[in-house]
């Protein structure tokens, strides 16, 4: 390939690709609907980014095929206008996947798959590999502080991170040395369409590891994987499995924890995010970090205890000190597991405290299919307040929205808000700890809100 056009660019993956592309020396160009701060960043990175639907807004190098790799999203309309020409005229059009594919063969990928904790794990262990001597290349979901960046480049690494995701079967185009599955809760059940259907999915995941590749399982998963022959298989969990956590200490607003793998122990593991959630997660990430023989206990210590955490993943924008201090924090979660947990999370790292979450679904499909379990995950707030269905790529279902949710909660202090109104309301409640979630755009208010306080 001499040029690589993205349709879609402004997503956090494509943006990353883009990125790995423009730092091989390579034109980058491409299409997305809106301006945002990453289409921004990849135009002063010398990317051509354009916002119309038109073929006229293609650079003209571009609309050769002798040359161009077309890349996009799933997310993207088939009757996008560039895109139905590239199909149309012989280009070589591929999905993001394809191309994460390619460089997961050219290297040994480390491949973090799962409902829930993709980005928290796989952040984490590219700041570990990142922090040793031997870097590596991360192509990550979210955006990671400190590097301000979804991407990490290394000339010389052999290895790779890699998010496997699972949405519309695109971990299938990898080939994993290290496959992680993290969780396998039914989810994108508009493409997988059953619960037996999402699990299989899983299980071809786990049959294109590298003949000399490693797989690493939760403990308790329903999957029943296929790896190959010659894959080494080992489980991880909180307490139990090849690697797990011990003599865990919480206080201070610190956690410390023993990391324990099958030669032994690394003692005094300490969490730069110190939530609960998090123990599971520095448990996998330094699993698979081990596996590539690279992790030293010195190594571990260090890395866990300067990671910076990614955005949008349990991020405090506001922390008052002392016993009554307020905290605001947002969290990513829209799966109504990780909406579970990461409520427990607040409720441990500020026990006897009331809790507010303001909650915006996200997908009228997911909304449908999981409207009891996000109620159920919500009562186990104090207060609960429902913004407007965030819809993303999906047309309405008709009869499904905040309230098919709303209505199934059964905490007594609850109620339903505009997103527009979410400043104002909040504003005049005597709140202590506040919890805002979802995959939308919710967390956009958030800064205005802190700064009305």
């Amino acid at each position: 390939m001499e040029r690589v056009y993205f349709i879609g660019i402004g997503g956090i993956g494509m943006a990353a690709l883009a990125r790995y592309f423009l730092s091989k020396g390579l034109p980058v160009a491409g299409y997305d609907r809106t301006s945002s701060h990453l289409t921004a960043e990849l135009v002063a990175e010398g990317a051509v980014v354009s916002y119309a639907d038109s073929m006229d807004a293609v650079p003209e190098a571009f609309r050769k095929p002798e040359g161009t790799l077309v890349v996009y999203t799933p997310a993207v309309p088939a009757a996008n206008i560039p895109l139905s020409f590239f199909r149309d005229n012989g280009f070589e059009v591929r999905k993001r996947a394809w191309v994460l594919g390619h460089i997961t063969r050219d290297s040994k990928g480390l491949c973090f798959s799962g409902t829930h904790g993709k980005t928290t794990t796989s952040s984490m262990a590219a700041h570990i590999l990142h922090s040793g001597p031997v870097g590596c290349n991360a192509f990550l979901g979210g955006i990671l502080k400190g590097y301000d960046s979804n991407l990490m480049l290394s000339a010389t690494s052999p290895y790779s991170v890699i998010e496997a995701d699972e949405y519309d079967r695109s971990f299938h185009q990898l080939t994993p040395y290290v496959a992680i599955v993290n969780a396998t809760d039914p989810d994108h059940l508009d493409i997988y369409g059953t619960e037996e259907a999402y699990l299989e999915s899983f299980a071809h995941f786990t049959e294109l590891i590298r003949p000399d590749g490693f797989l690493l399982l939760r403990t308790g998963l329903k999957l029943k994987p296929r790896p190959a022959e010659g894959v080494k298989v080992y489980y991880f969990g909180r307490n139990d499995g090849d690697f797990h956590a011990d003599n865990v200490r919480v206080g201070n607003g610190t956690i410390v924890f023993d990391f324990i793998h099958p030669e032994g122990r690394i003692s005094d593991i300490e969490l730069g995010v110190p939530v609960d959630v998090n123990i599971d997660n520095a448990v996998a990430a330094l699993a698979a970090v081990w596996l590539t023989g690279t992790l030293t206990p010195e190594l571990a210590r260090a890395a866990m205890v300067s990671y910076p955490g990614v955005e949008r993943r349990f991020e405090f924008h506001l922390k008052e000190n002392g016993p009554h201090g307020r905290a605001i924090i947002d969290d990513y979660a829209h799966h109504p597991d990780e909406l579970r947990r990461s409520i427990e999370s607040v409720r441990a790292l500020y026990p006897g405290r009331k809790l507010t979450v303001v909650f915006q679904p996200h997908l009228y499909s997911r909304t449908r299919d999981f409207a009891p379990e996000f109620a159920a995950a919500l009562d186990l707030a104090d207060e609960a307040f429902l913004v407007d269905l965030y819809p993303a790529r999906e047309e309405p279902i008709p009869g499904i929205s905040s309230k098919t949710i709303f209505d199934r909660i059964k905490i007594a202090n609850k109620a339903m808000i505009s997103k527009e109104d979410f400043v104002d309301t909040m504003k005049n409640r005597n709140f202590e700890i506040l919890l805002t979630a979802g995959a939308g755009d919710l967390n956009l208010y958030v800064p205005r809100f802190v700064e009305a306080l």
